[in-house]
Formats: structure tokens, sequence, C-alpha cells
């Protein structure tokens, strides 16, 4: 059983993104158990904090940390990833020695009613990423234009074609978990 951390890179209660991570829950295969993991909480980040963490913070980066993997679902702002999901991003990787992104497998998808459904932030996303040093699902990619009725309310994708896609993605996302773990084994 791998645990997943999934972190949505909106902070809006109604984001379309995390009516996507719901949706990927519901289509993931047996053998994975997920848990979001939240960073609402936290302040911003200095190095100021690097000597004594504030107790939002310890508690999001062990939520890492615990995890066999993470899956970022994100929106796009102004090409990019959010302010507060790098923020979030800087707190987990911080202090120098201490990065809780080292070997972790991640996974990243996203959804927008933009065409191009938020490739560039997710670009962005994965720059941050590799230097956080984690191996990263790098195929099948995943830009998803939402559209309206896409996900109905109880989280169950509407359209044949994306359902398909999308199971097919969180079934290569839990080989990936998988291949990555065989090489770098969690430490006990």
């Amino acid at each position: 059983m791998f645990k997943v951390g999934y972190i949505i890179g909106s902070l809006a209660r109604g984001s379309i993104n995390r009516r996507l991570a719901g949706a990927l829950i519901k289509l993931a295969p047996d053998g994975m158990e997920f848990h979001e993991i939240s960073y609402a909480e936290l302040p911003l980040y200095s190095y100021d904090y690097d000597a004594d963490y504030p107790e939002v913070a310890r508690r999001f980066k062990e939520a890492i940390t615990s995890s066999d993997a993470i899956l970022f679902v994100t929106p796009e702002y102004n090409r990019s990833i959010p302010g507060a999901l790098k923020n979030a991003i800087d707190w987990a990787s911080r202090p120098y020695g201490t990065n809780a992104f080292t070997r972790k497998p991640s996974a990243v998808i996203g959804t927008s009613p933009g065409a191009i459904g938020t490739a560039v932030a997710q670009q962005s996303l994965r720059s941050v990423l590799s230097f956080c040093n984690s191996p990263q699902m790098n195929w099948p990619e995943a830009y998803i234009q939402y559209k309206d009725g896409m996900i109905d309310d109880d989280g169950e994708v509407t359209i044949d074609s994306t359902r398909e896609f999308l199971s097919s993605y969180m079934a290569e996302f839990k080989a990936f978990i998988g291949r990555v773990l065989t090489v770098h084994p969690r430490e006990s």
C-alpha cells in the first residue's frame, strides 16, 4: 500500500483543481491510500524561522516526509504556480539539508478552463521539484482543459475519454512510485 499525499495548488475551497483531485482519488487503482497535505495556515517562509520552525510548518513537513509519494494538482496563475504553493515548497525544503522532497516520487497534474490546461505552471513546478531532488513522473503529461460538468458533484468524471485517461494516469503513477521506491527504498 502506497501512502500518497496530495497537495492542491489552489487555496480556494471551490477550486476546480480540488474537484480534479477528488476525481483522481476515485479513479486510482487499489494499493494507494490518499491524504491531503494542507498548507493554508503556513506563514510566509523566511530563513529567520530555520532555527525554530513553527508547529504548523513542522506538521506540514512531517506529512510530506511520512508519505511514500506526492501528487500535485495545481492551477496556473500568471503562467506559473500559485505563490502559496511555492511558499509551501520552500517550507518543506528548508533549512538546507532537511529537504522533505529528496527522493520522494512526485507527479504533477492540473486543470484550467484554458486550452493549454496548466501546461506552463506544470513546467514551472517541475523545475522547482527538480531542484528539490524529487523524482518526477514525466509521462503521461496531463494538461486538463476543464469543462462545465466534466466532474459531477459526487466526484465522478462524466466524459468517458477523460475518465479513461485519468484512470490510466493514476495507474502509471502507482507503477512509477513502485519503480522509484525499488531504487530508493524508504528509510525505516
